[in-house]
């Protein structure tokens, strides 16, 4: 009966997550209101496919379940130099489910046993190796966090919102220093955060290496995640080192992406990072992706994310990619802001695509912006898309734009280049290195160095150039 009163009130929570306020990122946890009694999430989740790297772990689909843990933590704790073991699958080592303050010092860590839970595991937290929801803030600090099984993320920051995008959270935050955490199982990610939740991370090690298992995780439902320092390195397929359906910070990380992408945003979700070095080497295509590349911006339509404008800025540091496309947009709104990267495209030519791929539902729009930013590369723009490049506070770009775009499968996906505008400032210059037809052009053409080539405006030779 105990339980049956338990799942009844975290099916009305779910249905009253609307008039919950939205928290905004940030350094201020959102309010929210109170949390479900019990460790029984909503029935009935959101289903779909999952997203495009990450997302989804093997499994069935949502349905209602008990959580279980190894040790749980059900009030105000401190705990430290204590061992937490499960070898159960849907079974966490370790569970704090309280809206009381918990810390835990220098833990050892280690999760077995497979979960089939789905998405119970990737929105929910089922069978993590650590699990933190209920309103608390568990600070954790120092230590090892090892899961070797599938569904069994590191460390899970549920915020309580029923997996609802948009709607704010119960508060519950993760605040997580110097510990080092490996996962190696399928859907696996290292610190994740769904549901609203609250991550805070300092000077972590992360590696992970199972299929959909980023280092730096999150699911429907959002939230807000910080992260400074550390390394963070993945293995897998579909496994970027950051997937975001969330607002994400980094600074002063190493992040590391060995089979793909480096990033991937999907829908109205952001990511920051500044004064990171980010290495991706994608080399497989993974779901519904017809393109290799190191940031991907999408929407896939499934519910993971809700469409609108996607944001990527990037602030000093480097972003190297070993294998494919620097940038590529589709299916969805993005803008992309640069300043003082070093940029370094060992994989092909292209510096950005915007075009179709193996989404639809949406235009393929970028805005990319270049704030004191050296650009090179060809910039590859479709003929049902659009761009806007911005070229200003000295910055310089080196290259051209065309529509003649073929994917990595082989296929010819645009013959014309699509609708480009661009804008420079008197401080900014373009060198072409190819013929290039752009729809507007807004700037002085003398900061144009036309290399031996035209820039044609609307079909009109830009006069007055270099």
């Amino acid at each position: 009966m105990k339980k049956f009163f338990a799942l009844l009130l975290a099916v009305c929570m779910l249905f009253s997550l609307s008039a919950f306020a939205e928290g905004g990122p940030g350094g201020t946890p959102p309010e929210g209101g109170t949390p479900p009694e019990g460790g029984t999430p909503p029935s009935g989740g959101p289903g779909g496919e999952g997203g495009f790297g990450g997302n989804t772990a093997p499994g069935g689909s949502t349905s209602s379940f008990e959580y279980t843990a190894a040790t749980e933590i059900d009030a105000a704790d401190e705990q430290a130099d204590l061992t937490y073991a499960s070898e159960t699958a849907d079974e966490s080592a370790l569970m704090v489910n309280t809206s009381d303050a918990v810390t835990v010092s220098n833990p050892t860590v280690t999760k077995t046993g497979d979960s089939n839970g789905g998405d119970n595991c990737n929105f929910y937290g089922l069978n993590a190796a650590v699990l933190v929801m209920g309103g608390s803030t568990t600070t954790i600090s120092g230590g090892t966090i090892t899961s070797d099984a599938s569904g069994a993320n590191g460390v899970f920051c549920y915020g309580g919102n029923g997996a609802s995008n948009g709607a704010g959270g119960d508060g519950t935050t993760v605040i997580i220093s110097d510990t080092t955490i490996t996962t190696t199982g399928q859907g696996s990610g290292g610190i994740m955060t769904t549901g609203g939740g609250i991550t805070y991370a300092y000077n972590l090690n992360v590696e992970t290496s199972g299929g959909s298992s980023a280092p730096i995780r999150t699911d429907r439902g959002g939230g807000t995640v910080v992260v400074d320092g550390g390394t963070y390195v993945s293995n897998g397929l579909g496994s970027p080192a950051i997937y975001s359906t969330a607002d994400i910070t980094v600074k002063n990380a190493t992040l590391t992406s060995n089979l793909s992408e480096g990033v991937c945003i999907e829908g109205m979700n952001s990511i920051t990072l500044e004064n990171c070095d980010m290495t991706a080497s994608n080399t497989q295509c993974n779901g519904n992706a017809t393109f290799l590349d190191t940031i991907m911006i999408y929407q896939s339509m499934s519910g993971d994310a809700d469409s609108g404008t996607s944001s990527f800025t990037m602030t000093g540091g480097s972003l190297t990619s070993l294998s494919g496309h620097l940038f590529h947009v589709t299916n969805t709104h993005a803008v992309i802001t640069l300043s003082g990267v070093e940029l370094d495209n060992r994989g092909s030519d292209v510096l950005l695509s915007v075009c179709d791929d193996g989404w639809s539902g949406a235009s393929n729009t970028c805005d990319l912006v270049a704030d004191g930013q050296k650009l090179s590369g060809t910039i590859l723009v479709g003929d049902n898309s659009t761009l806007t490049l911005t070229l200003s506070n000295g910055s310089s770009f080196e290259g051209n734009i065309s529509g003649e775009i073929e994917n990595a499968k082989g296929t010819q996906v645009s013959t014309e280049v699509g609708t480009v505008s661009v804008v420079m400032d008197a401080q900014s210059t373009w060198t072409l290195t190819g013929d290039t037809y752009i729809t507007s052009f807004e700037g002085d053409a003398s900061c144009v160095n036309s290399n031996g080539y035209t820039l044609y405006v609307n079909g009109t030779a830009l006069e007055g150039t270099m």
